[in-house]
């Protein structure tokens, strides 16, 4: 039986930056997979003001005993002060995948 595997969302200011955090993570083998979207619109508020900005998302998927040491070097990693960090429970899929992320996250 696969570990428990959670999807997790965050953004990053450029496409260089969300590679490079990225492949850091799946090197140290914290995630299994990175996906990085298309640029994306982001509309937030952050000190009191309405800000806009140009962000990439991406879709890291690791297990779910993995996500502290995850959460850790991702924050040391992050040029942001409060990045966005969303874990998701993956309640279903396919199972040889499922079992590929906890084979592949140490």
């Amino acid at each position: 039986m696969a570990a428990e595997v959670l999807l997790v969302f965050s953004t990053f200011p450029d496409a260089e930056t969300a590679a490079r955090i990225a492949r850091a993570l799946v090197t140290e083998r914290l995630v299994a997979c990175a996906n990085i979207m298309p640029p994306v619109q982001s509309i937030y508020c952050w000190k009191g003001n309405i800000e806009e900005a140009t962000e990439v998302l991406v879709l890291f998927k690791t297990k779910a005993d993995s996500y502290g040491a995850f959460e850790a070097r991702f924050h040391q990693l992050h040029p942001y002060d409060v990045p966005e960090i969303i874990a998701v429970p993956v309640s279903a899929g396919l199972h040889n995948y499922l079992r590929w992320v906890d084979e592949s996250c140490g």
